[in-house]
Order: C-alpha cells, then structure tokens, then sequence
C-alpha cells in the first residue's frame, strides 16, 4: 500500500533498506520512436473529474455473509492520520453491515504485528487483514497457525494488481502501476525532453509496481529525449537522505525539469531541497497519494500534481474485498479504488486545509449499500 501521508514518513518498518542514492536509469534512455503525448492527455483527461462508483464484483446480502463473523485489522502504526481514515472507514461499513471488526493499535514494531495475530487466532477471528504495513514475508510462523485455525489471512493496500504475495495470503491490491504510468504520462504530456528524478522508497512494496508503472510508460510513450533516474531513499532517512539525493541528482544533471515523489509526502523535504537548489519553478514536483498537506502545497504552487486516492473510499472497497472472501466469492483483483488528479485547478476542492477524503465526491456509499442489499 502507505505514504500516504505522514504514514510513509511514520512507517517503522522491521528491516529497512538503506539509503542507496542514484540507483538506476529508467529504460526510456533507450525508447525509440517519437512521444506520444495524446495517449499520454487520454490516460490523463477522465481524472480531473469527480469520479464515480463501480462494482468491483457483483451484489450479495452482506448481513447474511456477516452474519457472526469477524474481522481483525492488524495496519501500520495506528497513531499516524493515514491509518485512521481507513481505520474508521473499515469500522463504519462493520456497524452498518453488523459484523464484529477491530484493530490492532501499535507503532510499527514487528513484535506487535506478531503479538495482533496471536490474538486474532485465539479470538477465532474469521479474517485477519494485513492492512498497508505488515509483510506477510516476515509472519511466515503466525500466517501458517491462522490458516491451520480457519482463519483467512489478507494483505489490503500494500501489493499491486497481480503481484506474488509471500505466504500465498490473499492480495486485495491497488494498482499501483497505473498511478505510475499516470506520474510519466503527466511529464510526457507537459515536456517530451524532460530530464526527470525518480524518488522511490524500495523497502516498501508497492514501490515495485510503481516503479514498473512509470518505466514502462516512459519506453512506449517517452519517446527517446525524455530522460530519467530513480534514486532509492529508505524512509528511515527521508528527513536528510531526500535533501542528498536531490541535491546529488542536480550535480550530475543541472537539466532536470521533473522530480517525481512516488509518495507524495516525499515532498515535505523535496520542496526545500529544490528551493535550496534554487531550481524552484525550473525543476517541477509530482507526486503519488493526495496526501492532505501536499495537496495544501499544490494550492499554493510549491507542487505541481498529485494523483490522488480516497482513503474513505478505500476503507469500503477493502471492507467489500474482505467479506467477499468470507462468503467464498474469492479474491478480488482489482478493488476499483479510483484516482483523480488534483492541480492547482482543483485542489481547493479537497478542502481548505485539505483533508483525506474531500475532492472525490460521495458516490461510493450508496453504490457500495445498494452492492450489498441495502
């Protein structure tokens, strides 16, 4: 899944990569053929509107699913603002639903996570989810003891749309590699010579799909002049490695126009750097996940972009993914967590100051209600 705000500068993650500085060229270097820049404003074009509900799979009576069941989320660390939105949002579809939901609260220790699944075993939980922080890789032990007990394990808002997730757990994935190829497309759609620095956090996992997402992108519709570095800064060091790696991308290439932040809360440090580098208004930053400040900072010009997601939004499409599990309709594959691009256009509309869910319009409540028999 998070940064999702202050979670990606919050996250205590068990095993951290550390900071590694320029790590790779984007194969665009060798992209031949001309820019498509119209393929690139028609990824772009529906996502300045509101967008709207759809289906991620179809209706069922979620009371009757529900009915005595369980479910435990075990997230990242509970005192940052991400996690309570989803948190909350999670909560809500329980008591609209009647089911019994709770959480682990903890600050991001593995021993913690550890300790959460514990519990939900001997709770005789019906699910336990793994919510945007906790990797299956490192609960090999308790993930065996949950399913030997009947209980479904799912990681939500971490993996992207058709990754291996360790432990064979349920994926209920965002697609992370859209939102990657929408970050190149808005670069391809503004300077087709661009000289662009990839910022990425590699330790998480959604990364991969990210950065595959604007690679990708960038060889089939860059076009040969677009040029691009990815340089992997651990979270554990964003507060001094992001200003390192910024300032290092800017010594070997004084020409970059475009600093993509692959989690938009890079930018708290990236905006200073920048400014630092006197690169301000030559060397423009875009982002990943409508984080509430960035969004503030596209208001006042300091950020070009961010493609934003809902976090209330993602609360219910989670939810609908972890009873569909329940009542044995499978995983879904692709929980339709829209996106939209804010500017500064339309940024105000996410509020003033932002918050986490303004700006995407109130359509999924009703759709998700009349989903499940309301």
């Amino acid at each position: 899944m998070n940064t999702q705000q202050q979670r990606m500068k919050l996250v205590t993650i068990a095993a951290l990569v550390a900071l590694t500085g320029i790590a790779a060229s984007c194969s665009s270097l060798v992209a031949t053929g001309t820019a498509d820049q119209s393929h690139a404003l028609a990824q772009l074009a529906p996502l300045y509107a509101v967008p709207k509900f759809v289906a991620p799979g179809p209706a069922f009576d979620a009371k009757k699913v529900m009915a005595g069941k369980s479910i435990l989320s075990i997230p990242g660390p509970t005192s940052n603002p991400w996690y309570t939105q989803g948190l909350t949002a999670m909560k809500s579809v329980a008591s609209m639903v009647g089911y019994s939901y709770s959480f682990v609260p903890n600050s991001g220790e593995l021993a913690q996570y550890q300790k959460g699944m514990e519990t939900g075993i001997a709770s005789k939980v019906s699910l336990i989810d793994l919510f945007a922080g906790p990797s299956p890789s490192d609960l090999t032990k308790e993930i065996a003891a949950a399913k030997a007990a009947g209980t479904i394990v799912a990681v939500s808002h971490n993996f992207g749309v058709g990754d291996a997730v360790p432990n064979d757990v349920a994926n209920l994935p965002v697609d992370f590699a859209r939102a990657g190829r929408l970050l190149a497309d808005w670069v391809i759609s503004k300077d087709t010579a661009a000289h662009v620095l990839v910022l990425v956090s590699d330790e998480l996992a959604s990364t991969a799909s990210l950065r595959s997402g604007i690679d990708s992108e960038f060889q089939q519709y860059g076009g040969p002049n677009i040029k691009c570095t990815f340089s992997n800064v651990a979270i554990a060091n964003w507060s001094t490695g992001l200003k390192t790696a910024v300032e290092a991308a800017f010594k070997a290439d004084p020409k970059i126009s475009y600093v993509i932040c692959v989690y938009d809360s890079m930018s708290e440090f990236v905006v200073p750097a920048v400014a630092a580098a006197k690169m301000e208004g030559k060397a423009k930053i875009i982002g990943f996940n409508g984080t509430p400040f960035v969004l503030d900072m596209i208001r006042a010009g300091k950020v070009e972009m961010a493609v934003g997601e809902c976090l209330e939004w993602t609360g219910y499409a989670i939810a609908d993914a972890e009873m569909r599990l329940i009542g044995g309709m499978g995983t879904v594959k692709d929980m339709n967590i829209p996106l939209r691009i804010f500017t500064q256009d339309n940024a105000a509309e996410a509020g003033i100051p932002a918050t986490f869910s303004q700006g995407y319009g109130d359509s999924f409540k009703s759709g998700y209600q009349k989903l499940w028999g309301f």
